[in-house]
């Protein structure tokens, strides 16, 4: 249960009228934030709404335009992230800032060369490492080499680290994008007791029902302004939805019966063998008839990225087949493409955008037939499309001349959502389609891929959230370790698939 914050304590943070600008756009506008100490309090808002930049403001990678920021009562600067851990704050990054080949002790020492710990010795800082880890359940092999945990215990060395350099307060920006539902609620476990040895802990994340179950308080971000902080307990789902968006959001999926037609999409014992020999797809097999939804769930790194990649042309086989309809997939994106097949990739920044580019030239990206004057690129007609596929997927702004990097992470996906869906495939492979999007544009690309399903297409859907997968699939496939582990079918729990996304055969741990 939440403890309640002292009532004669200073908060542990304060910010105070912050503003921060970046040219026109104005990120964040006069910020009121209060965090009281020993409490988790929770930040949400739609894609754009200002809590990464106010976040960067606090940890001292941003500096505000105007405003305070006081700790404890007193008014500090933070220059720089050194100056943000050397007043007792700590953060989590969504993608992990560590060291691969070093271990996990290396790891948490890196950086703090200087400090009184590792003048004592590595022997100390062993001590005092493997102090952490016991008193707050964060069990980890100090001798481990990073790069060879999983994902879950990685968040714990990142964790770790933060306490080993005296954070008195953490802040996690979407802790649990690559946890199995087993490793969410040992996370949030782990942030109790954090909570409950006086530590404040700030969490952002897009997951409401996250929100609800570990959270003491929480604060809405809209538009660059927070427009409500109430207690947790005081509050709903449904009130904190409108809150981000300003209208009300359906938070469920709706959908009516799927009909499944013919086979579109079939993969038969598909085998991938890396470039360093590691066997990456062991044997896969799996069909998508027209008119369904096929869902994969998995942790991340389990084979789905390379199932994916595979089918789209991407990546070679090395045994096995792929058909789209009745015919041999080729070992190409561009005679892929031709077959009728849409892909949206996992990483938008690594295979989906060029974020250099301007959003018209995103739009027709690997699709510029019919977008051109003999050698020349037809400029109105590519415009065109790019303002239809705003107005459609509600790009903000609907500026088709604007640097792709400049949109934030929700808006660049509907960007690469809208040119995969507008060429009209007969087949979509989708991978992680909602990744760091707001809960408003969840409900729209989640109604979209149902209206697809409908009108006939097949549809391959990957995700690490457990929760879409089951709301949009028809049939749910669970894959570990480059293999399907098996069907999960309507009866099944949301502990069983987690069990089989772990690895344990369904029934085997009954």
């Amino acid at each position: 249960m939440s403890q309640t914050p002292h009532a004669s304590a200073a908060p542990a943070i304060e910010l105070i009228g912050v503003d921060k600008r970046f040219g026109a756009v104005r990120a964040n506008r006069d910020i009121h934030l209060s965090v009281a100490q020993g409490e988790i309090h929770g930040i949400v808002g739609e894609n754009g709404a200002g809590k990464s930049t106010l976040m960067s403001i606090l940890y001292g990678f941003y500096q505000a335009d105007a405003g305070e920021i006081r700790v404890d009562g007193r008014p500090v600067a933070i220059p720089d992230s050194q100056a943000a851990i050397a007043l007792g704050i700590g953060m989590v990054h969504q993608h992990f800032m560590l060291v691969e080949p070093f271990t996990v002790l290396e790891n948490v020492m890196l950086g703090a060369e200087g400090g009184a710990l590792l003048a004592k010795g590595r022997a100390d800082a062993r001590a005092e490492l493997e102090r952490l880890a016991r008193d707050y359940a964060m069990q980890v092999d100090p001798d481990a080499v990073v790069g060879e945990l999983p994902v879950g215990l990685q968040q714990r060395v990142e964790i770790l680290k933060a306490l080993f350099r005296g954070a008195k307060t953490l802040i996690l920006d979407e802790p649990t994008g690559v946890l199995t539902p087993e490793e969410a609620d040992h996370l949030f476990r782990i942030l109790g007791r954090l909570r409950d040895e006086g530590k404040t802990v700030i969490l952002i994340t897009h997951k409401l029902r996250e929100i609800m179950a570990a959270t003491d308080a929480v604060s809405v971000m809209r538009r660059g302004e927070i427009v409500a902080t109430v207690r947790t307990a005081e509050t709903s789902v449904e009130a904190l939805a409108e809150a981000m968006v300003g209208r009300r959001v359906l938070l469920r999926v709706e959908k009516g019966p799927a009909r499944p037609g013919p086979a579109r999409l079939t993969v038969e014992n598909a085998r991938v063998v890396d470039a360093l020999g590691v066997e990456r797809l062991r044997g896969v097999s799996l069909t998508v008839r027209a008119g369904e939804i096929v869902g994969i769930a998995g942790v991340s790194g389990n084979g789905q990225s390379e199932l994916l990649e595979a089918i789209a042309g991407i990546r070679p086989l090395t045994s096995g087949a792929i058909r789209i309809g009745p015919e041999m997939a080729p070992p190409s994106p561009a005679l892929v493409r031709d077959m009728k097949l849409a892909h949206v990739p996992e990483d938008r920044h690594r295979m989906g955008l060029v974020t250099r580019f301007e959003a018209r030239e995103n739009a027709v990206l690997g699709y510029l037939k019919g977008f051109t004057r003999g050698v020349f690129l037809d400029r109105a007609a590519i415009r065109e499309r790019c303002m239809r596929d705003m107005a459609d997927f509600d790009v903000r702004p609907p500026d088709p001349s604007l640097r792709t990097a400049n949109f934030s992470g929700g808006n660049q996906q509907k960007i690469v959502l809208a040119r995969e869906i507008a060429v009209d495939p007969d087949v979509l492979i989708v991978g992680q389609p909602t990744r760091g999007v707001d809960v408003g544009a969840i409900e729209a690309i989640h109604r979209r891929l149902i209206e697809l399903r409908d009108a006939g297409k097949a549809i391959l859907l990957v995700s690490v959230e457990l929760e879409e997968v089951r709301a949009l699939s028809d049939r749910v496939l669970v894959m570990f370790d480059g293999r399907v582990m098996g069907e999960a079918g309507a009866d099944a729990t949301e502990a069983e698939i987690g069990l089989m996304m772990a690895g344990v055969e369904r029934g085997a741990a009954a």
